[in-house]
Order: C-alpha cells, then structure tokens, then sequence
C-alpha cells in the first residue's frame, strides 16, 4: 500500500477493481480505499498480471503493507518510486524482495523506521504504541500480523478487546412448557459487557456493518467523547435585522444567501476577541494551542454519513464569499470530489442542526478543536424590547467547548458576542472579519 498522503498511516479496504489473474495497465485503479472520509483510488504502479489480493473489504491495512501481488514480477521492473518513497515490494516464487531498504515505514530484515528491532520488542510505528499505550495494552506480547511481523493498531485492538472484555455469552430466554414449545420460541441473545442483551437478528432484520465513513465517524466521536470535557451553554438571537440585510444581500447579488455565513462572520470575529476557543488541543504534548487565523469547519450531512469539510482563513472573507465556498464543499462533499486536504486543519466547527430540524443541541467537538457551535432553526417568537412585546426571528445557538481548555465564563461570553453581532450588526457583518 503506498503513501496516501500526510499522517496518514492506515486505509480501510473499500473494495477491490480489480480480480486474481486479471492484466492491468500501469496507472489502472485497483483498490478504493477510505482515509479520513475520503475516498482514494489505488493506482497499479506497472503493469503486469495480478496474482493475489490480500485483503477484504473492511479490512484495515497500513501504509507499507502488501496489499496485492503480481505474477512473473521477478521479471518486470518496477516503476521509479520517488526519491523519498520506497520501491514496491515484489514476489519472487512466494518470497519478497525489496530493491531498495529505505523506506519510512521499515524493510522485512526486522527494521521499523530504519531503527533495528530490538530482541523481545515488538516491531510497530509509534503511532501503533501510542494507542497500545492509552489501551493499556503491552505491545510486547501482542503477536504481529503485519509486514514482517509488524504489529499493527488492528492487532493491538484485538488484544485489547480480548485481554480486557469477557468473552460474548450466548444464552435462551424460553418459557416454562413443553420442550417442543421451547425450541419454537427460544430466541438467541447476546450479552455484551455492561449493556443489556441483543436479541439475536430475526429474519426481517437489517444488519449494517460498521465500516467506511461510519466506522471513522464513530472513531473520532468516541475520541472526542473519552478525551475531551464537554460542556455547553446556549442562547437565542433576535436575526430579525439580519434578515432583512439578507433578504437585501440576495436581491442586490442574484445569489441565494442563507444565515449561515453571517454566523461564521460573528463566531469569526468572537473567536478573535476569545482566542481560547480557536485552538487545537495537544494531549500528548500536554499543551494548547491557538491560532491567529480561523479555518472554519462546517459539518455537512450526507448519504455516506457526517463529514467536516474546511473554509482556510474564513475570517478574510465577506459574507458572498463565504456562502459560495459552502456551496461548494458542500457539493463536493456529497458526490465525494473532494480533495482531502479540504478536509483537515479546522480551527473551531459550526453544525447547522436547523436546516432540518431543531432549536438548540449538545454537538460532540470535532477534536483536537475545543469548540463546535451548533446553530438551530430560525423561528418565530415574543421577545420583550424596550418595554414592550414583540414578534422577532430568533436563531438558536449551543456552543459546546472543551472545559480543559476553555472557561465557562469565556464560553459564555463568546456566545453573548456571537448574539449581540447578530443582532445589532449585520451590516458589519457582510465584510471580512480580518483585512
């Protein structure tokens, strides 16, 4: 498996384009692979005769990895690999060889990382040790199944799941009758730890497996959830005024303008005034840091699940310019075009519960961001000004952040600066927050 891009060390196997004794084309896609909710083409490096694939969909497999092989390779050389990249791993009647040793993610002669393994040490990258570490697993006697015995994050999992969670128990829930009565009722129900039992799936049932976006999306909640404190704290904002600049902005543009811009103007400016909330959280490094700029996350629903595609230097751009790069990602999002850079690097999150229903929230921060601001739907409601009642369109907001990082107070006034711009300034808000 090649390198697909920066930090990233592992793929989830999609599926593959190609079959056993199937002649490919150098440069022909022969796996669709899923990093980081993008979905990447895995392209042949020569041409030749595909001998073996390794690997089934829904398979985890790590960068450096043999993940297909060909036949008569022995024969055919290789296409250059770049001067930083390792040359591919050929077979030669069933044993590897390797052209050239180095390689970042080590050689099959008991090296990772260039480093020779020492005796009784387990051979793994440091990312693998790392959760091995926060598992609580020891990686020393955890048997690899990677390239040369390499120990991967699949194996320490399942060390993990097996040295640390009781084995399923399997049981019959039956009536007190006869025996033929029993066995025509008896349902199978599993218990898992610290839950109630499943029911065993009946004939009508759907079984979805876990994988793809699904399976990242409930990764990175889970990380969120175990790392980060949440807490939240909400308020409405009369967008009355706002409404009518957007009504106007529209008309005068010949653009559809939504609220949603002027919000990551508002959170763009309060971020600036409350820099604790735009910042990245270092767990391992034990410290935080914030940024200058804001690269605003926005959360987007789609059929494959939530995704957090990314506006650079939103705080630079008026509120037309904001809109069209929603538009944009958005698209790109759905029919899964985007480049996969666009969706990393966020600063601070907004998710726009409200297109579809709902006032206020609890949302889940995208980590190692501190803070994600959920923006509810626009309605309807009396609101007392100035001494008397009136009828006014009132946003929800919830802004969630991570205590450790983050004070309620500072919280709390984001979110009143949030409000107030909103309601007072929607003129100010159509231009950059930044120059």
């Amino acid at each position: 498996l090649p390198d697909l891009g920066e930090g990233v060390h592992e793929a989830e196997l999609i599926s593959w384009k190609v079959s056993p004794g199937e002649t490919v084309e150098e440069h022909q896609v022969v796996a669709e692979m899923e990093t980081d909710k993008a979905l990447v083409e895995v392209p042949s490096p020569r041409a030749g005769v595909i001998k073996e694939l390794r690997g089934n969909p829904g398979d985890i497999l790590n960068v450096g990895e043999i993940a297909w092989t060909y036949e008569g390779a022995a024969n055919i050389a290789p296409t250059a690999a770049p001067p930083t990249a390792s040359k591919p791993v050929v077979e030669n009647n069933g044993e590897a060889e390797r052209e050239d040793a180095g390689t970042v993610v080590g050689n099959v002669s008991g090296t990772i990382g260039g480093v020779p393994a020492e005796e009784g040490k387990a051979l793994a990258t440091p990312a693998v040790r790392r959760i091995a570490r926060d598992l609580g697993v020891d990686i020393d006697s955890v048997k690899g199944t990677g390239l040369a015995g390499r120990v991967t994050e699949k194996d320490v999992r399942g060390a993990s799941t097996g040295a640390h969670q009781p084995q399923r128990v399997e049981t019959r829930v039956v009536e007190s009758a006869s025996a033929q009565r029993a066995n025509d009722i008896a349902t199978t129900v599993k218990a898992p730890v610290g839950g109630a039992p499943i029911l065993a799936p009946s004939g009508d049932s759907q079984i979805i497996p876990m994988r793809g976006v699904r399976r990242t999306i409930a990764n990175r909640l889970r990380q969120s959830v175990d790392m980060a404190v949440h807490f939240t704290v909400m308020d409405e904002a009369d967008v009355s005024a706002l409404d009518e600049v957007r009504t106007k902005l529209a008309k005068a543009s010949g653009e559809k303008v939504s609220y949603l811009p002027f919000v990551v103007s508002a959170v763009c400016r309060a971020v600036k005034a409350f820099p604790s909330l735009n910042a990245h959280v270092d767990d391992e490094g034990e410290r935080i840091v914030r940024y200058p700029a804001v690269h605003m996350g926005i959360a987007a629903d789609t059929d494959q699940g939530l995704s957090v595609p990314v506006i650079p230097d939103a705080d630079a751009m008026g509120v037309l310019q904001v809109g069209r790069e929603i538009s944009g990602l958005a698209a790109a999002v759905r029919d899964r075009s985007i480049p996969r850079e666009r969706l990393m690097g966020s600063t601070i999150t907004i998710s726009n519960v409200g297109s579809y229903a709902g006032r206020f929230a609890t949302p889940i921060i995208n980590y190692p961001e501190v803070a994600i601001l959920a923006v509810g739907r626009v309605h309807d409601g009396v609101i007392a000004d100035k001494g008397s009642i009136r009828i006014a369109k009132l946003l929800p907001l919830s802004l969630t952040c991570d205590h450790r990082c983050v004070d309620g107070a500072d919280a709390a006034r984001c979110l009143n600066m949030i409000v107030e711009l909103l309601r007072d300034d929607p003129e100010g808000l159509t231009t950059p927050a930044r120059g």
